[in-house]
Order: C-alpha cells, then sequence, then structure tokens
C-alpha cells in the first residue's frame, strides 16, 4: 500500500489513519466523512476504492443516526452493508467480518421503526499496531477515546448547520439551469 507520510510508524493511509482517530476519537462523523471522501475521490481506481466508499457511508449513517434521521441512516448503512467487502477490510487493519456483521446488524435495527437507538459503532480495529497509532492520533488532538454519545458537544452532532453551503447551493443551481436548457432543446 502506498503511504503517503513517512513519518506515521504504520503502514496505512494517512487520512485513513486521521478518518479512524476522528471516527474514534472526537466522533465528528461529517469531519471522518469529508476526510475519506477527499481521500476516496483521490483514489479512482485503486484497490481499496470500495472500502473507502464503504467507510464514508458507515460515517454518514452515523451522523444521520445520532440526529434522528433514520431513513438517511437506514439508506446509508444498507449500502455500506452490501458493499463491504470483509477481505479488503481484513488488509486495512480492521475485523472484516465483524464490520460486516455489525453493519447487518445496525441496518436490520435501524429498520425496525420506533424501537430506533442511537448507538456509536465502534469500527473492530484488529491490528494492533493500527490501534496504537490512532489512540495515539487521539491523544495528540486531546481526545478521549471512544467518548460516550452523550459527551459529544452539539456542535459536532449538528455540524452540517454550520458550514458554509453557498458553492453546494450555487453548483446545484447551475445543475438544473443546465438540465433545464438541455428540455428546451429537446
Amino acid at each position: 500500500m502506498n503511504v503517503p507520510d513517512t513519518a506515521q510508524s504504520v503502514p496505512y493511509p494517512q487520512s485513513y489513519l486521521r478518518y479512524l482517530a476522528e471516527y474514534h476519537g472526537s466522533r465528528d462523523y461529517f469531519e471522518c466523512h469529508e476526510i475519506m471522501e477527499e481521500y476516496w475521490k483521490e483514489q479512482t481506481g485503486s484497490r481499496y476504492e470500495g472500502s473507502w466508499l464503504v467507510l464514508i457511508r458507515v460515517a454518514v449513517a452515523s451522523y444521520h443516526a445520532r440526529r434522528g434521521n433514520w431513513a438517511g441512516a437506514r439508506k446509508m448503512i444498507a449500502k455500506a452493508a452490501d458493499e463491504i467487502e470483509p477481505a479488503r477490510m481484513n488488509e486495512l487493519g480492521l475485523d472484516g467480518g465483524r464490520l460486516a456483521e455489525m453493519l447487518r446488524r445496525a441496518a436490520r435495527e435501524w429498520a425496525e421503526g420506533d424501537s430506533r437507538t442511537f448507538r456509536d459503532l465502534e469500527l473492530p480495529i484488529a491490528d494492533p499496531a493500527l490501534l496504537r497509532e490512532c489512540r495515539r492520533i487521539c491523544s495528540e488532538n486531546g481526545w478521549s477515546w471512544q467518548p460516550p454519545v452523550q459527551d459529544v458537544p452539539s456542535e459536532i452532532v449538528n455540524r452540517h448547520l454550520t458550514r458554509d453551503r453557498s458553492g453546494v447551493v450555487e453548483a446545484r443551481r447551475q445543475a438544473a439551469y443546465r438540465k433545464k436548457k438541455g428540455r428546451e432543446k429537446d
């Protein structure tokens, strides 16, 4: 695996390490999604492209579920459960079989209507060196490892409300305009 940062002590991409540390430390699932999505876009065609996408979906699903958006959470977790390749996740230092089962269980539980409650999905890190490195990154950032859901600040829980969406809004407006112009030509 090509590792862009030679300062790290484990053979995993820096973006992946940051994702795992944020996921288990800050619990900022929105930021996890941002980190991994940027990396995933750079890795088109790579051996782990699908694995990065599954991790993006896990973060997005967790973000939605924690906020009570069960429709969004169900959609994302079901896609992640369908697309996970346990053997690839094993290569990335996770317990791929446990993770696949965890995603399937969450997809079932999150579809059960009134009985839903949010629990953080702890990604099963199998490689002890990976776990040590992620804990080190958490410590460097002043984060506890796997803080309880009630300890996550509301500005992290509702992170999407504070971001600048002007670029997204403008891109959607332009896409709608192009689509409309295309229909007018037909």
